[in-house]
């Protein structure tokens, strides 16, 4: 793990992703009213938390389990002036320190897979208001059959990987109702691999 903290030191995102892509999928959920409780799970240095706090009416509490990245994020939200509405705690996706039915929205950037995706979308249900919305990412199989070396690499790193028909399945099975999807462009990769 310390080659893997030291590889994604100093990094803005701890993901694929970006505040254009981040914002894309805020827009899919519409309006959401105004003092919201807001959770990102697994936040990194938190890049998507400041671009939620900055674009909802709301507290969002900030989870990792990585302390220097909650370091990061809070002298970050202080720094825009959005401290009071951030709030950064130690603490893992697989055992929150919150009450079932607490939250409007629930994000997670690039993170869920820490639990596997179906795991990870059901358990968060619980954690969801009634009428409440989950926002997540997740790698998935873009092309029915990938080239053997690609298979045989995400099969061996995270063999629970599946085409992104199985995984609206997945969550519709899980009680949700899609409100919207869409395949991260390129670029959101790239802005995510070159600094590394």
């Amino acid at each position: 793990m310390d080659l893997f903290w030291e590889i994604h030191s100093n990094l803005e995102r701890e993901g694929p992703g970006d505040t254009l892509n981040t914002l894309k999928a805020l827009s899919m959920i519409g309006h959401l009213g105004k003092d919201l409780k807001i959770l990102d799970l697994g936040c990194g240095p938190g890049k998507q938390t400041i671009d939620l706090a900055k674009n909802l009416d709301g507290q969002v509490i900030a989870i990792d389990t990585h302390t220097p990245f909650l370091d990061e994020l809070t002298l970050s939200a202080d720094k825009q002036g959005l401290g009071n509405k951030i709030k950064a705690i130690s603490a893992s996706m697989t055992e929150m320190p919150f009450e079932y039915s607490s939250f409007d929205l629930i994000w997670g950037e690039g993170s869920i897979y820490n639990m596997g995706f179906k795991k990870g979308i059901k358990e968060m249900y619980k954690y969801l208001k009634d009428n409440g919305y989950l926002a997540v990412s997740e790698i998935s199989w873009l092309k029915d059959n990938p080239p053997k070396e690609v298979y045989d690499f995400w099969n061996n790193s995270y063999s629970e990987m599946e085409s992104i028909n199985e995984n609206l399945k997945d969550i519709n099975n899980s009680g949700y109702e899609i409100i919207g999807h869409f395949t991260l462009p390129e670029d959101a990769w790239w802005k995510y691999y070159n600094p590394m």
